[in-house]
């Protein structure tokens, strides 16, 4: 036995006995052991390599290791690692900075975070200390992370097992024209009767007891459900009409991953609060925060912000996200996201759809792009049930294993296959990526039962 594979060994079993791991059943799990990445690739410590589809948790935007990153954060950990967020430093004021400049409207002031859960919880004091109201509206199919408040504005079924939570979330349906709520016959329709049925919710709910609408801009685990035309133009303007302040979480969403620095931006559309973490520095070190249109930070002028982190705008953070907004521009990594997915990943799963029945539906826009398996594509009923567990789920667990026994790592949630890699792989990978979904895809197509 080598020595790389004893340090393999020693650090499995170092996992499995003291680390904790989220969103798991610690006896079930058996995680691999990652020895490295570059770009768009990562590797185990046996040296089998991962095309990354799923950009870890779909925060890796500009690739793995990327040397500037790397060399910006050692620059600013050789100079100054940390100061109290009491104090102004050059790395947090200029992050602030270029955040702002490629924000929409008058969103000019930025609350730092260490990640997107506390920038929604954030967010949301924010808006029921500016209107005086305490109600927030989220959409069901929906996650805006997992710390107390959040899980609760979360609407999908990770939330159930936090309940009963804060008060005053209440929960409404978003458009999703493949499966609609309304009976819709198209995206126009479904625009407007989900628009109608916001309103109705607000009608019920009291629209002045209501500070806020949190939306995904484009919602992400939950299904990649790309807005139709109109939907997010008409959810600002029933905001405006009922002084409700909108809140876009475009934590996973945001930093070119649409194919804009922020995915509302492809609808015109100005929130009032822009949450984000994820992409503003690839993950390389924790960071998020809260965009604040100039409005809601005059409420905190001469009025205490009742919040705070210690490691807020922390300089290493900022100075990962200063280096890596540097990147976007100087590597034009959002033009390279618009024309993957316009020219690579959309035609390429638009084959795949034509290709294989268990293929219901393809979306997505940018590097954001959602594969929805069936047994049927007539009655659209999925390849696996909502929230399926054990033997239910087994038909995705075979796919996602088949995957990665020919070195592509998958993101998936129930019935999907999401294709949500590096914005800056190349096209040969992606095709590369997609030649293998291809591939592993005939494993659904035996269990279709459709004609």
């Amino acid at each position: 036995m080598t020595v790389l594979d004893t340090r393999a060994s020693q650090a499995l079993a170092n996992d499995r006995a003291h680390v904790f791991h989220s969103w798991s059943a610690q006896g079930l799990i058996n995680p691999i052991v990652v020895a490295g990445a570059e770009g768009s690739w990562f590797w185990d410590e046996d040296g089998k390599r991962y095309l990354d589809f799923s950009s870890q948790l779909v925060n890796v935007n500009i690739g793995h290791q990327h040397p500037k990153m790397v060399a910006a954060i050692q620059e600013q950990a050789a100079r100054l690692c940390t100061i109290a967020p009491i104090h102004a430093n050059d790395a947090r004021s200029e992050a602030a900075r270029l955040i702002v400049e490629r924000a929409p409207g008058d969103l000019n002031m930025v609350f730092f975070t260490n990640g997107g859960a506390e920038a929604t919880e954030n967010a949301i004091r924010m808006a029921r200390l500016h209107t005086g109201r305490n109600k927030v509206l989220t959409t069901y199919r929906s996650y805006h992370g997992a710390t107390g408040g959040a899980i609760q504005l979360t609407g999908d079924p990770r939330r159930w097992p936090s309940e009963p939570g804060i008060p005053g979330v209440v929960k409404f349906w978003g458009p999703y024209p493949y499966r609609s709520q309304f009976h819709s016959e198209d995206e126009i329709q479904e625009s407007q009767r989900a628009l109608q049925h916001l309103r109705d919710t607000l009608m019920v709910e009291g629209p002045q007891t209501v500070a806020a609408v949190m939306l995904e801009s484009v919602v992400g685990t939950n299904g990649i459900l790309v807005p139709p035309p109109g939907y997010l133009e008409g959810v600002r303007s029933i905001c405006d009409e009922y002084g409700i302040v909108l809140i876009a979480d475009e934590v996973m969403s945001g930093f070119g991953r649409c194919g804009q620095w922020f995915a509302i931006q492809n609808w015109d559309v100005t929130p009032d609060l822009i949450c984000f973490a994820k992409g503003v520095n690839s993950g390389y070190l924790p960071l998020g925060g809260v965009i604040i249109s100039q409005r809601i930070a005059d409420t905190f002028r001469e009025r205490q912000f009742p919040g705070g982190l210690t490691y807020s705008g922390h300089p290493l953070a900022c100075a990962s996200a200063v280096a890596s907004i540097n990147i976007y521009e100087e590597e034009g990594i959002i033009d390279h996201a618009r024309h993957l997915g316009r020219d690579v990943i959309g035609p390429g799963l638009q084959t795949l759809k034509d290709k294989h029945p268990s293929v219901g539906d393809v979306r997505g826009i940018g590097v954001f792009w959602a594969i929805e398996l069936v047994k049927d594509r007539a009655t659209r009923e999925p390849l696996v049930p909502f929230n399926a567990a054990g033997e239910a789920n087994a038909p995705m667990v075979e796919l996602i294993g088949a995957c990665k026994a020919r070195g592509l790592w998958p993101f998936t949630h129930f019935n999907r296959l999401h294709v949500v890699p590096p914005l800056t792989t190349s096209d040969d990978e992606i095709r590369q990526g997609i030649a293998i979904i291809d591939e592993v895809l005939e494993l659904a197509d035996k269990r279709y039962t459709g004609k």
